[in-house]
């Protein structure tokens, strides 16, 4: 998470902390219940509960940034408290909503305000006596049982940070890769596979109370349109951009052979999924070095040394972000983001480094959080976090249940597409870099791939994780198949495969944190294409003509206005209408980033003649 919404962001142990038992009359039949009730009464209610949560999410707001700023044993409490009752505002409401929601004669915006409100919930328990209770205590173990979480390093206890760091050194060893993943995956994931399956069951249970097939259903109802009908937009999106990253899997598994040979990892087939530098080979950037064009480490420049020259502190490069979006058009940010945002970490106190975006009482009290360092990854930061902010300003005059992005990825794409802005064009006109710096097309290559290797390498760990899910939910993964499934979901999408045998007894999904911790995953993968399609979008509204990955929108108000016109939407309209609002188009594709690394997909292709793509 990379902006903190009161209500419905919040931290990650709150979307655990779940739902309290619901009283006898939450209980009533949803159907004898809502035949004495009217459309206006659903409104009339609807309107309360928007009351009620604009009220309570403000000090719920204040409460969390303390917590977040200030970390004490008092914030903790306080912070616990606000969120427990949170949860019981979610429960309850969510419970109401779907007895309201077959009221007949409702109208579309009350019907999705109502779907939004069911929709609330992370983790939805029967309500049934003991039901929510044995929910919770199941969902906090595996939170626990993740954070304790060890695996080992030459035999050596080794904790998740440091063995997520050491998947990442080039300097381990194949054997040493392979035991710290094979430990991890056996250590973290196994043990919970009781209790996840148990959790599942439950979770479904309380999903069909609420109105939905099962919970995998309830996760994909959030989006405008069916169910089924989502799942095979995400399916076409994949299919659109699955030709770059085969490509990219065929030239990263060709330097992986050269460096390490037939027996560690075969010329065809998958990839080992210990070698690709990171424990879920989720992101690939860490082995760029393995793989890198020769010549391509040298751009001409260095963004972190530009920042120094430039003599930029944390509010410095602030200020550079800001200016980006006031050459769009936008209004400054006001007094109050200066006054009250946490720039660097404190000498005397102990907070969250996590870089986010705020908007405290959802008008104007915008701030950002983050413990600025004057480097390339920060300033890069920095841009993104201030496009969460700028759009929490842009729909702040919404209704309180729109006060969020068009759909759960938009508000990550916003930050990206303007992360992408960064080009080298952009720090000649922002007087950061000089022209003649400019790296020459020749360098297009190297710096395409190393973003590939992130961006195009992520997008089906993207997809499947909620896939998988989804299938444990409706059942067409049978319990037997819970591990099994996942690996061959892995070998199918990814061209992954773990570097030793696996016990069909094991859990290797719950080696990954937004398994155990119950976090949807499909709003990466729709970030990671929409950033690319809302940049594209920019850059033809600018009138740029080079290649896309060089465009530089900066200072272009028409862009500007078109944007502005998007994110002042929020989610009071499906996220179709606020796409076209910006980009012309009323689907999610994978189009743009296709076009984006059309460069590197012409070398790759060149590269890879010969080779046996695929696996």
């Amino acid at each position: 998470m990379k902006f903190a919404a009161p209500l419905r962001c919040a931290a990650a142990a709150l979307a655990i902390a779940m739902a309290a038992p619901l009283t006898a009359h939450d209980a009533a039949t949803p159907s004898a219940a809502a035949a004495a009730l009217t459309p206006e009464d659903a409104r009339a209610w609807i309107a309360k509960v928007e009351a009620d949560f604009a009220d309570f999410g403000v000090e719920f707001a204040r409460v969390s940034w303390i917590n977040a700023t200030y970390i004490t044993h008092d914030s903790d409490e306080l912070a616990a408290k606000y969120g427990a009752e949170l949860t019981l505002k979610q429960v309850g409401y969510a419970t109401e909503a779907a007895r309201y929601a077959q009221i007949e004669g409702l109208d579309e915006e009350t019907r999705r305000k109502l779907d939004m409100l069911r929709n609330s919930i992370s983790l939805p328990a029967p309500s049934r006596d003991g039901a929510a209770e044995e929910l919770n205590a199941i969902a906090t173990r595996l939170g626990s049982a993740y954070g304790r979480g060890k695996g080992t390093l030459n035999g050596e206890p080794i904790n998740g940070s440091d063995i997520e760091a050491e998947m990442g050194n080039l300097e381990r060893t194949p054997e040493e890769l392979k035991e710290m993943w094979t430990s991890w995956h056996d250590n973290v994931g196994a043990p919970m596979r009781e209790d996840y399956t148990r959790m599942t069951a439950l979770a479904n249970e309380g999903s069909k109370e609420l109105g939905f097939a099962d919970f995998g259903a309830m996760w994909r109802s959030g989006y405008d349109m069916p169910p089924e009908q989502f799942a095979a937009e995400t399916e076409r999106m994949w299919q659109e951009v699955k030709p770059l990253y085969i490509a990219l899997h065929t030239y990263v598994r060709g330097k992986l052979n050269d460096k390490y040979g037939d027996a560690v990892q075969p010329r065809t087939g998958p990839i080992r999924a210990d070698l690709l530098g990171n424990m879920w080979a989720q992101e690939w950037g860490n082995i760029y070095p393995i793989v890198a064009p020769e010549g391509a480490g040298d751009i001409g420049y260095d963004l972190t040394d530009l920042i120094e020259k430039k003599n930029l502190d944390a509010v410095g490069m602030t200020k550079v972000g800001e200016q980006f979006f006031s050459s769009l058009g936008f209004e400054p940010l006001p007094e109050t983001f200066w006054e009250r945002s946490q720039f660097v970490k404190p000498a005397d106190r102990e907070v969250v480094c996590h870089a986010s975006a705020w908007n405290l009482d959802n008008v104007d009290d915008l701030r950002i959080k983050m413990c600025i360092k004057p480097n390339a990854d920060d300033f890069i930061t920095i841009h993104h976090e201030l496009g969460h902010n700028y759009y929490q300003r842009a729909y702040n005059k919404q209704d309180n249940l729109h006060l969020t992005g068009a759909n759960d990825g938009f508000h990550e794409a916003i930050g990206d597409m303007i992360a992408l802005s960064i080009t080298p064009e952009y720090l000649v006109q922002i007087d950061m870099l000089e022209p003649a710096q400019v790296p020459s097309a020749d360098k297009d290559i190297g710096l395409l791939l190393r973003q590939a290797m992130d961006k195009v390498a992520f997008l089906p760990f993207g997809l499947l994780l909620d896939r998988y899910r989804w299938g444990l939910y409706d059942g067409s993964i049978p319990e037997a198949a819970t591990n099994t499934g996942w690996n061959a979901l892995r070998r199918d999408y990814q061209g992954v495969v773990p570097p030793v045998e696996r016990s069909a007894d094991g859990f290797d999904a719950g080696a990954k944190y937004h398994i155990p911790g119950n976090v949807s995953y499909t709003r990466y993968f729709l970030a990671r294409l929409l950033q690319f399609q809302f940049y594209k979008a920019a850059c033809e509204t600018a009138g740029w003509e080079g290649p896309l990955h060089r465009c530089s929108f900066y200072g272009n108000k028409d862009v500007g206005a078109k944007l502005n016109a998007m994110l002042e939407m929020g989610a009071s309209k499906p996220w179709p209408d606020a796409l076209e609002v910006f980009t012309g188009e009323r689907q999610m594709n994978g189009t743009a980033m296709v076009e984006y690394f059309a460069p590197l997909m012409t070398w790759l292709e060149e590269q890879n003649k010969g080779e046996t793509a695929g696996w």
